[in-house]
């Protein structure tokens, strides 16, 4: 029985302007973004635009939470998003398996989905030879808070358990690695004292224009070895069958 999806979360209007945000993790992704793109949750597009780039032939937003998909078919008509982009609403078994890509992102989406596994597998069924994956998920099982539970978050991730997750399906593992360390701070922070649900508006603007300048110079410093989120990228190696 095919049940409609619908996001729990109401925070992704909260993160559309974390500007400093998207554009840092994007520098790191963004090489790695061409051809025929795969956006896996793509939310309400507030992400797109920060890493669509002149080597993307076609963008495809997938979106299962209707709710979601009718904010995402707006900014498709007023030209928010670029031109090349095109909408399918549903989940990954919504496209032809016939259809391949050369990159598919989840961009704060794995965490949310219970069987990971089972869902990167079909992915890379999608995956043209050579193709990336591209990872970005909440860091460290350790820090799941309130609000991770509240937005639909099933877990976080370490090195050891992405690995884990992405394992058996003919990839090359490119770069794996932590981002954003003050993040961690803030996490534990907002765990420990307040536990809060949701962050406000200017806990966003706070993070977003302070610490994520300071996290720029403190990542380098620590060479990634830690932070509140963790990037990984990959390149499938075998022809699909």
């Amino acid at each position: 029985m095919n049940i409609e999806y619908q996001y729990p979360g109401e925070e992704l209007h909260l993160f559309e302007h974390a500007t400093n945000w998207k554009n840092y993790f994007a520098k790191y992704i963004v090489p790695f973004i061409k051809g025929n793109v795969l956006e896996v949750g793509a939310g309400i597009g507030e992400t797109t635009p920060y890493l669509i780039n002149y080597r993307v032939k076609e963008w495809t937003c997938l979106e299962p939470a209707a709710t979601l998909f009718s904010l995402l078919t707006k900014k498709k008509e007023t030209e928010k998003l670029p031109g090349n982009c095109r909408l399918v609403h549903g989940r990954l078994d919504a496209l032809p398996s016939s259809v391949k890509y050369d990159t598919i992102l989840y961009i704060d989406v794995l965490e949310h989905i219970e069987n990971d596994s089972k869902e990167i597998h079909s992915a890379v069924s999608r995956l043209n030879k050579g193709g990336h994956l591209i990872i970005i998920s909440p860091a460290y099982q350790f820090l799941y808070n309130p609000f991770d539970k509240s937005i639909g978050h099933c877990r976080r991730y370490t090195k050891k358990t992405i690995r884990k997750t992405v394992a058996e399906n003919s990839l090359a593992e490119v770069k794996l690695f932590y981002l954003e360390i003050t993040g961690i701070l803030l996490l534990a922070f907002n765990k420990l004292l307040f536990r809060k649900k949701y962050p406000n508006r200017w806990v966003i603007k706070f993070w977003d224009g302070f610490l994520i300048p300071i996290s720029r110079i403190l990542d380098k410093v620590v060479f990634h070895s830690m932070g509140k989120s963790i990037v990984g990228i990959w390149e499938y190696k075998q022809n699909n069958k």
